[in-house]
């Protein structure tokens, strides 16, 4: 039996205003949370931890922005420099994205 796309629902997790309200537990509906969040970046651009840090706190409500950076991060949502001054949007078709 083949992988099903399914689909998932995030809303429950969202609250009125699209804000992440928490954040799931098993994998099916913590990545589309992560791929909803990580959707508020723009390709092509290379930010500060500081504006990673200011969208994560625009876009949740439970005041955890390390949390979020660092699952964005460690699910390939987002790329990073080792210092952690620079991160980008990683391109999904190529795996990984270049940074300059």
């Amino acid at each position: 039996m083949g992988k099903r796309n399914k689909k998932i629902n995030i809303s429950v997790f969202l609250d009125d205003d699209g804000r992440i309200a928490q954040i799931p537990v098993p994998n099916r509906t913590k990545i589309p949370v992560l791929a909803y969040l990580a959707g508020k970046y723009e390709d092509d651009r290379v930010y500060s931890e500081k504006e990673v840090n200011a969208i994560i706190d625009e876009w949740h409500t439970f005041g955890d922005y390390f949390i979020l950076r660092r699952l964005l991060v460690d699910y390939n949502f987002l790329g990073r420099t080792p210092d952690g001054a620079k991160y980008w949007v990683v391109r999904k078709e190529e795996g990984k994205a270049d940074i300059v």
